[in-house]
């Protein structure tokens, strides 16, 4: 017997509902993803749904449903201003291979991001904020017009998921459809194979989860398909995906979740360590080795990924003189308290090449030598020693009074008598 049709309305949620909410869950196998979008289309919520598709790793399997049961449904993007290029051309290929015609991109408030993130960096430092002003707000008044609509949500990606039906209430009184909620990773890499499906660019380079280029890193073998977006961060969800029980990651805690310091302020660090699997072509938000970038220079420069480079102990940085501009961030590492070779780089960087970017210091960094650090131009530091960072917190770090060795023209060394000193 078929169900009623579980019209919208803006009332709030009652039983008779959400009890035909259960019924639908227990009408389908769980593999039945076709029939489980055809029905929601054709019974359900009939020209009263639409999906909002990230045109990510997985996007193409749920389009791919969406060409069979109905192409004409409307597929919104959010094109936030932070995709990666590769997903921007994904966008393209999918419209252009399944025949969809119906495709609309949202794009945030130009007001609104003038105003709250004019640098274009706030997802720097308030991610949650970044993607409501993005995601968030621009999606709200399309789903106002719909009763429901359909996402390709599944168990297998988090824990948070991990309990997620074919149909779901959400909290705004609005039906979401997941027709690939029972799908494994296997299932969806198998069904791209069996339908010819076009694969995102940067999946092969282990991008298993894609979203906006600052926030999505590359997933190592075993890890939660997942682990790649907000990396570090206690954030799961961009807020415009409400699980079943109206759950979303709560807010972040800068000061204790986050070990770079700049600025003032513990913030959320877009960097993350360069390894083995990295390429060249795909690298974003990496800091490169300095023999890396060496090695494959041209594929680094021809890129428009945003990139670090790392300097070690021993590495010569005027080797890369010609290419500074290039990269947003120089991490200079410390192996060891009493190293300070890091320190002739830093000067080297800021006073011999005018290099004006982030210059930050990794690795054994303590609080007596983040004053020495600042003389020499670093102006980011990543600090996990704990009395360093409660030092750093709050603001009382050592003052140093007396040096022997100076940093530009201005300073005299301790022991000398200026008018003897020579300025070159």
């Amino acid at each position: 017997m078929a169900m009623p049709k579980l019209a919208h309305t803006p009332a709030a949620q009652d039983k008779l509902r959400a009890l035909g909410i259960l019924a639908l869950n227990g009408m389908f196998d769980e593999m039945d993803a076709v029939g489980v979008l055809r029905y929601a289309v054709s019974d359900v919520l009939p020209g009263d749904l639409a999906i909002v598709s990230s045109f990510g790793a997985d996007s193409g399997v749920l389009l791919h449903l969406v060409a069979q049961v109905d192409p004409s449904m409307p597929v919104y993007f959010l094109e936030t201003g932070k995709h990666f290029t590769e997903t921007l051309d994904y966008v393209e290929t999918l419209k252009k291979h399944l025949g969809l015609i119906n495709v609309h991109a949202i794009h945030p408030s130009p007001e609104d991001v003038k105003r709250f993130d004019p640098a274009g960096t706030l997802w720097e430092t308030d991610p949650d904020s970044c993607c409501h002003i993005r995601k968030t707000e621009p999606l709200e008044p399309i789903t106002e017009q719909y009763g429901g609509w359909v996402t390709g949500r599944k168990r297998f990606q988090t824990k948070e998921r991990g309990v997620l039906p074919h149909f779901e209430l959400t909290s705004d009184d609005r039906i979401k459809v997941n027709p690939l909620a029972y799908f494994t990773d296997a299932d969806v890499n198998q069904y791209k194979i069996d339908h010819g499906l076009p694969e995102h660019p940067l999946f092969a380079k282990g991008y298993k989860s894609i979203g906006c280029a600052p926030c999505t890193s590359v997933v190592a073998e075993g890890e939660d398909p997942r682990a790649g977006r907000w990396r570090g961060l206690n954030k799961k969800e961009c807020g415009i995906h409400f699980d079943f029980n109206g759950a979303i990651a709560s807010p972040m805690t800068a000061a204790t979740k986050h070990t770079l310091w700049k600025d003032g302020a513990f913030i959320a660090d877009p960097f993350h360590e360069w390894t083995e699997a990295d390429e060249p072509a795909t690298a974003s938000y990496k800091h490169v080795p300095l023999p890396v970038f060496l090695a494959n220079r041209d594929a680094f420069l021809a890129t428009q990924h945003p990139l670090g480079l790392l300097v070690l102990p021993g590495d010569n940085v005027e080797q890369v003189e010609a290419d500074l501009g290039r990269f947003v961030s120089v991490a200079i590492k410390f192996p060891a308290f009493s190293d300070g070779r890091g320190y002739s780089t830093a000067r080297l960087l800021v006073e011999r090449y005018n290099y004006a970017n982030e210059v930050r210091a990794i690795g054994d960094v303590l609080q007596d030598q983040i004053p020495l650090m600042r003389r020499c131009g670093f102006n980011a530091f990543v600090v996990t020693h704990e009395p360093t960072r409660e030092a750093l917190i709050e603001n009382r770090l050592p003052e140093v009074a007396l040096f022997y060795q100076p940093v530009g023209v201005t300073e005299i060394p301790v022991g000398t008598r200026p008018f003897l000193r020579r300025v070159h």
